[in-house]
């Protein structure tokens, strides 16, 4: 325990933020050092090109930050016509880069050191290079195998013509003169200057549609928090664009459930967790868009009686696989970090699918995600692709307050569709049975796939699978090394006059208290 607390996916990116605790900064310059930091020392999963996501509570109240960007303007439907789905990679799949303007945002209305004291860490891992840690050399060697011939990508991730092994040392020059020039701009360069004309420009050569009016026209946006009751405490999550709302109505099921009568990993709770989860997630699915574009406004999902609706379709007893619902109109890295006088963060920014895009502009280390990959091409979705306009995104920050509004714990599991399942099964391990965040991180977890196909962890216990197969769950037993499709939690929990943490065994992360 200890007067302030960071939990991050990498060692160095906490240190990173630590050290910005340790000088007298509070929580936001923490979180936007490790944000920075994270960029350089785990670009297998961000980069200087990701989304970013943050909910703050600044000491009195809560915040809610969406810094995802949206589709070029020349994306329309009838540009990618003949295509079954948005592409994956390459220019074509990438949206406008919001995380930059994330951090800028962040520090503007809440920091208290200098930006350059921020970055400086980050910038000292580029230019004088970092020893890659073990997890983050096998994701780089998967990305390597499907990305090396992506534009710009070799060039900056591959030296010597090969993804680097664990332990060896790396240096991003480009990526360290990208990160001074947004410190020098305030970000100003990377979306109306020099930086932002490099972008537009290798766009163009790679038949991509970005250009300097897309990036000149996005700005990081304060959305607030959307929230919904469980147990003796309240749930936020951003609002749309993101999936964080499904956590929220799997958790709003839930807690109609019954669950505080079921011991925890008991096969009734369980069971009642992975019927919840389902819900929730196919009701993002259906109706979950750029919130300017949904059909239903979020306060519709979250309505009193459209949840006791979706929690009377819950067989206590046998698995389902539920359709989504219609109410009345009306993945990743991720970090927590609290300081000394009270304030929290809860942060995420992603490429999503790895290295996103895998494209990486020349001599920038702007490696890009590939965001564009959640619209869809169904004319009759909601979520259909369109100029301008923000896809479903997987990645989501969660805050727990208790049921008057303090600040409680700052958590988040990264890892796409896992993450809102994640949510859920932090808060019950954490919120609804007392368990401290590394044990919440470190117990064995379960995943919903499609249908009534449930994967579980090599430590799933035996006997608990078995009593879920016997209700119908189609169980999927995940072997030792597939660690990654279970996500990676960090997590920061009030105690008392000071704070806990935890990390998560399944990434290289660190929990760290002072």
């Amino acid at each position: 325990m200890g007067d302030c607390a960071i939990a991050a996916s990498q060692p160095l990116a906490a240190q990173a933020g630590m050290a910005m605790l340790i000088r007298g900064g509070n929580a936001i310059d923490a979180a936007v050092a490790a944000a920075m930091a994270l960029t350089v020392v785990e670009p297998t999963g961000c980069g200087l090109g990701s989304d970013g996501y943050a909910i703050v509570w600044d000491g009195a109240e809560l915040h809610g930050l969406n810094a995802s960007g949206r589709a070029p303007a020349a994306w329309t439907p009838a540009l990618f016509a003949g295509l079954e789905r948005m592409p994956e990679r390459g220019w074509n799949a990438v949206t406008v880069p919001g995380a930059v303007s994330g951090w800028i945002a962040l520090w503007r209305r809440f920091g208290s050191l200098p930006l350059a004291e921020l970055a400086a860490p980050a910038i000292r891992f580029a230019e004088q290079g970092f020893p890659v840690s073990p997890v983050i050399a096998t994701l780089w060697a998967n990305g390597a195998k499907v990305l090396y011939a992506q534009p710009g990508f070799a060039e900056c991730f591959m030296p010597g013509g090969r993804a680097p092994r664990a332990g060896e040392r790396v240096r991003l020059p480009g990526h360290a003169a990208t990160l001074r020039r947004i410190v020098e701009t305030e970000g100003e360069a990377f979306y109306r200057g020099e930086i932002a004309e490099k972008i537009a420009a290798h766009s163009a050569a790679c038949g991509g549609h970005m250009t300097t009016a897309d990036l000149a026209a996005h700005e990081a946006e304060w959305v607030g928090t959307i929230s919904t009751r469980f147990g003796d405490h309240l749930l936020h999550e951003i609002p749309p664009n993101g999936q964080g709302i499904a956590a929220l109505i799997a958790a709003g099921v839930l807690d109609r459930l019954g669950w505080h009568d079921h011991a925890p990993d008991s096969a009734g709770l369980t069971h009642l967790a992975i019927e919840a989860v389902k819900l929730g997630l196919v009701d993002a699915e259906h109706h979950v868009t750029d919130i300017d574009a949904m059909r239903v406004r979020p306060a519709d999902l979250l309505a009193p009686a459209y949840l006791d609706a979706r929690a009377a379709l819950v067989d206590p007893a046998h698995a389902g696989d539920p359709g989504h619902g219609a109410p009345r109109p009306g993945g990743t890295v991720y970090l927590a970090v609290a300081d000394r006088d009270g304030r929290m963060v809860s942060f995420i920014q992603s490429n999503f699918m790895g290295f996103g895009s895998g494209v990486v502009v020349p001599g920038t280390g702007i490696s890009l995600q590939n965001r564009g990959t959640g619209f869809s091409l169904d004319p009759d979705h909601v979520n259909i692709v369109a100029p301008r306009k923000k896809p479903y995104q997987t990645i989501i920050p969660c805050f727990a307050t208790d049921l008057s509004g303090a600040p409680e714990m700052a958590f988040g599991v990264m890892g796409g569709p896992m993450q809102a399942q994640g949510h859920l099964q932090m808060a019950l391990r954490c919120l609804g049975f007392g368990q401290n965040p590394q044990a919440a991180a470190d117990a064995p977890r379960w995943r919903v796939v499609a249908g009534r196909r449930l994967a579980v962890e090599s430590s799933f216990p035996e006997a608990l699978a078995a009593q879920l197969a016997a209700m119908g769950h189609e169980i999927v037993r995940a072997p030792p090394d597939a660690v990654f499709g279970f996500g990676g939690a960090q997590l920061v929990r009030r105690c008392g006059s000071g704070y806990v943490a935890g990390s998560d065994p399944r990434k290289d992360g660190q929990a760290l208290v002072f």
